[in-house]
């Protein structure tokens, strides 16, 4: 490969002022700060969050950096561990369809906690959280779905590129450190898809180990520890190593700093795998255009993209194998209508009308879907055949919060509502909405989302 392209990357990032962010993208960081604020808050309260607190608390020592829904802090390894695994505890937080990645998961929790160490300003910590998320979104972009054929989650495996990117440009590290920060972090890259259909939880964490591990690429390169100048394009490095060199180098460099893929992140309005709100989103809109018959369905197929058609498993033994079953979500959308964190409670996990339902769905690979994902948004279609012979059929290219059906403001502010209101209540809800949107001071902001976990309600039974 010809362009020094991890070289390219680092001086661009080393670049970014925070005069550079230009305002869309500032509100646009915002609105992916409070998402994630809402999905960390949320997820603190899971048994899979607490023990990793927990051990945290026994283990780390520091106490810098603030755990959100804790009144304990940590040092910002630490912290960032525990908040990236809390905004990945219940499937809620953002997503960047073209990389298939959650960048804020990882971005936030790893800029935040540096800051808070550093003593940064509120735009400094804008202008990073913004860098990170676009590297994130940029690399993950220019190698998927090679990496995910490779067998890697790209939340864990991008997301460390990401979040070194993000806390070197707040640490104001030259090009040649920042150089040093994407080797390092290229070295600590991980996170395996093997979780899928497995009900394992350690997928919950790789967020939180890919900010931990971004911060302590900066932090080293800071002090000069070196890292592989040629770590992305290298004879042994990333893309290589991690997407069988399939990789897209314009998707990655092309106009950065004039054209923000951080403007195309979606919000979810449902808690699970964003690969079932296609599907979801089908069925609702069946529901909506007439009456149905739940006795009546004979078959259910579900036609959709490759990628996605992997999430089939019928078998929904706990919470994760639901969040990322295409048949449990369709099944529960149909029978509900609604599709929130009590879909995928135990309770409902059991009832004998969804285990029905979950049977007939067939989920399949469709020509049509293939050549729209990932470019083209995530198509999905949805096919009832009723008793009698009738077949009831909708097909969604956008689903809802993808940037070409976008969720408002005010959709997003009803988001976090709904998922924290329940666990902080809804005064705790509206000032740390009001924080965000008039973001003036970093301590209010850490202030805010901190609290005793015994007085936090769990967010799901």
């Amino acid at each position: 490969m010809s362009r020094a392209v991890t070289r390219e990357l680092a001086e661009w990032i080393a670049s970014v002022k925070p005069q550079d962010i230009p305002p869309d993208v500032a509100h646009q960081a915002k609105r992916a700060l409070l998402d994630y604020l809402g999905a960390a808050l949320a997820g603190s309260t899971t048994r899979i969050s607490r023990g990793v607190r927990d051990y945290l608390y026994e283990a780390d020592g520091g106490s810098t950096a603030t755990v959100v829904g804790s009144d304990r802090k940590l040092g910002p390894l630490g912290a960032a561990l525990a908040n990236g695994a809390a905004a990945h505890g219940l499937e809620i937080d953002d997503g960047y369809t073209k990389g298939s990645v959650h960048p804020g998961t990882v971005c936030f929790p790893a800029v935040l906690a540096a800051a808070e160490a550093h003593a940064a300003r509120v735009d400094q910590v804008i202008a990073a959280c913004a860098v990170a998320i676009e590297v994130t979104c940029r690399l993950s972009g220019a190698t998927h779905p090679a990496t995910w054929r490779q067998g890697f989650h790209n939340t864990g495996v991008n997301g460390v590129f990401g979040a070194a990117a993000g806390v070197a440009n707040l640490l104001g590290l030259d090009a040649e450190r920042t150089l040093w920060a994407l080797g390092i972090a290229a070295s600590s890259a991980s996170g395996l898809f093997e979780f899928l259909g497995t009900g394992a939880e350690v997928k919950r964490v790789h967020p939180g180990k890919a900010a931990r591990d971004g911060i302590l690429a900066a932090e080293l390169a800071a002090r000069g520890v070196t890292g592989p100048a040629t770590a992305m394009e290298g004879r042994n490095g990333y893309f290589r190593a991690y997407a069988a060199g399939e990789v897209d180098i314009d998707h990655l460099l092309n106009d950065l700093g004039r054209r923000w893929e951080t403007m195309r992140i979606y919000v979810k309005p449902y808690p699970c795998c964003r690969h079932l709100h296609g599907p979801i989103d089908a069925v609702l809109a069946l529901r909506s255009q007439q009456p149905i018959d739940l006795d009546a369905v004979r078959s259910i197929r579900v036609e959709t993209y490759t990628v996605a058609s992997h999430h089939n498993h019928r078998n929904v033994r706990d919470f994760l194998d639901a969040q990322m079953s295409i048949p449990y979500a369709t099944a529960v959308a149909l029978a509900d209508g609604v599709v929130g964190l009590a879909q995928f409670s135990a309770a409902h996990r059991s009832r004998p009308d969804l285990r029905r339902l979950v049977e007939m769905v067939e989920v399949v690979a469709a020509p049509d879907c293939d050549a729209g994902y990932p470019k083209q948004g995530r198509p999905a279609r949805v096919t009832l055949e009723m008793a009698g012979g009738a077949r009831l059929s909708h097909r969604i290219a956008y689903p809802l919060g993808e940037p070409e059906n976008q969720l408002s403001d005010r959709d997003l502010e009803r988001k976090f509502h709904n998922v924290c209101g329940p666990v902080v209540g809804e005064e705790a809800c509206a000032r740390i909405i009001e924080t965000v949107w008039n973001l003036s001071d970093m301590d209010e902001l850490y202030s805010a989302v901190s609290f005793p976990p015994d007085n936090l309600r769990p967010a799901m039974d």
